[in-house]
């Protein structure tokens, strides 16, 4: 999978975005657009706005930290799905009175 992040140094959501991606054991490119122009250009190409964090994960693309969009474009879900599903059939139902 590649992902490549554009950021800028002094952008909350940027570092809220790269932490997930830490957290979550994804190896990310940072693309510091206020230091390339080319950068600044490919975020406006690929999104037809000028905004970070923008994230291009294998062509699709997602500007702002957008967790659900994030986790659905990471396969995430999937793995957090199974999860719930075999935690809830190893815990078996409390009895009512």
């Amino acid at each position: 999978m590649d992902i490549k992040v554009y950021t800028t140094p002094n952008c909350t959501w940027c570092k809220k975005l790269k932490e997930w991606l830490k957290k979550n054991k994804l190896s990310f490119q940072e693309l510091d657009i206020s230091e390339n122009d080319n950068y600044r250009d490919e975020v406006i190409e690929k999104s037809g706005q000028m905004a970070v964090p923008m994230i291009d994960i294998d062509g699709k693309i997602i500007v702002g930290f957008d967790e659900k969009a994030l986790m659905e474009a990471t396969s995430k879900v999937e793995a957090v799905t199974k999860l719930e599903t075999v935690v809830k059939k190893e815990v078996p139902p409390k009895k009512r009175k």
